[in-house]
């Protein structure tokens, strides 16, 4: 059974840095599409980020290229977000995802597998 578990969340100050972890286990059929959501309040899930574990492609929507940045341990067991240069509107809860490594979809349907979030809070 897949199981994800994300830490590293807290409460910063804008300007900050905040690096974010998932750990993966329990996957079988090979080595699986990962990706990070993000949860505002009131909004819906939003991809953040993504990366396919066997090539190390990696897919950022338009809007989160310039502040975050995910990677994977060698392992493929730990998936990473580092979010730089925080801003109020990055507060939200932060999910890690997976599913088979097909394509990454910005849907949050197509992802079968998911941990339970981090809370982020950002202050000004």
């Amino acid at each position: 059974q897949v199981h994800l578990a994300e830490s590293g969340g807290g409460s910063v100050q804008a300007g900050g840095s905040l690096k974010l972890s998932c750990e993966v286990s329990g996957y079988s059929g090979g080595l699986p599409l990962m990706t990070w959501f993000r949860e505002a309040p009131g909004m819906k899930r939003a991809l953040v980020a993504c990366i396919e574990s066997e090539s190390g492609l990696i897919y950022y929507p338009d809007a989160m290229k310039d502040r975050f940045t995910i990677s994977q341990d060698s392992s493929k067991t730990w998936l990473y977000l580092q979010i730089d240069n925080l801003k109020s509107e990055d507060t939200g809860i932060y999910y890690c995802a997976a599913r088979d490594p097909l394509y990454c979809s910005d849907y949050p349907n197509r992802y079968p597998y998911w941990g339970r979030g981090t809370q982020v809070t950002v202050s000004l």
